[in-house]
């Protein structure tokens, strides 16, 4: 691999954190339901400071955002998908969207729980 390669090589590789950084960009200033979950990752992570968490309990908070977040972009792209591939109400397209809701919703759940084992003996 000669140098040009290489540099383009290295300007696709920084290029994608620009296309994902767009693609975080959008789907926080466009989905209701991220930005809830950036509020709410937002006031844990005040309260965090407040109660003076441990370093695994910052570790376990920062994973529990980061997977919500991921999760919630994840459904974006989803959503997104299956409204480009069909404009029409097909049942298929509705479980895809339902089962990409539902993985949103599970975890929320789950971090909620973990966020109140957390959190509640400090009060």
């Amino acid at each position: 691999m000669d140098s040009k390669d290489h540099r383009n090589e290295l300007n696709r590789f920084f290029k994608s954190f620009v296309h994902a950084g767009r693609g975080i960009w959008e789907t926080a200033r466009t989905e209701r339901n991220f930005q809830f979950h950036a509020a709410a990752a937002c006031a844990v992570l005040i309260c965090g400071f407040l109660v003076e968490l441990s370093i695994i309990e910052w570790m376990i908070i920062f994973l529990l955002i980061g997977g919500m977040f991921s999760l919630e972009l994840l459904n974006t792209a989803i959503e997104h998908t299956v409204d480009l591939i069909t404009d029409k109400h097909h049942p298929l397209a509705k479980a895809a969207k339902d089962a990409a809701a539902g993985a949103v919703c599970v975890f929320a759940v789950i971090s909620c729980i973990i966020g109140l084992l957390i959190f509640l003996p400090k009060l």
